[in-house]
């Protein structure tokens, strides 16, 4: 197992508890799932893209909403080794007592799986795995782009507005 950004966090603050991955609930991994997936996300925007931050907000809302999520893991399925799928598959079957807003219960169950995974893969320190299916999701992904020109524009005219 390599030694990744969970490892160091860990030995940083002393915890030296080695949990068993499979007793954690998915929900958990999920939970943990959503912020590191955001945070690398965030991370790709902001060196990609030298602007303000409420258009890096929208583009990356763009990535880490449920149905975009839920899209993503057509591209991820073919893709998991059968432990990764196992682990897709307990994220995706957990009941959640929480609903997203603005996505279907489908879209929100398999991005549950998407997070679930992304969670799995941080805590057990696999983070060239973690990001080699982040950048194959995101580079393969192709959101709305109606949406997104829609609120490119509104951005780019109310910007030559302000000016």
């Amino acid at each position: 197992m390599e030694t990744g950004l969970n490892a160091y966090i860990k030995e940083q603050f002393g915890i030296d508890q080695n949990v068993d991955i499979r007793t954690v609930s998915p929900l958990t991994l999920a939970y943990i799932g959503d912020g590191i997936y955001e945070l690398v996300v965030r991370s790709v925007m902001v060196a990609r893209t030298n602007t303000r931050a409420g258009l890096l907000h929208r583009q990356t809302s763009q990535l880490v909403k449920a149905e975009a999520q839920s899209k993503m893991m057509d591209i991820l399925l073919p893709q998991l080794t059968p432990e990764e799928e196992s682990v897709y598959r307990r994220g995706r079957n957990a009941k959640s007592s929480t609903m997203a807003k603005n996505a279907s219960i489908g879209d929100y169950r398999r991005a549950t799986g998407f997070e679930a995974l992304m969670g799995y893969l941080y805590l057990t320190d696999q983070t060239a795995r973690l990001v080699e299916l982040i950048k194959l999701a995101v580079d393969t992904y192709k959101p709305d782009e109606s949406r997104y020109s829609e609120a490119h524009n509104r951005h780019t005219n109310r910007s030559e507005h302000d000016e």
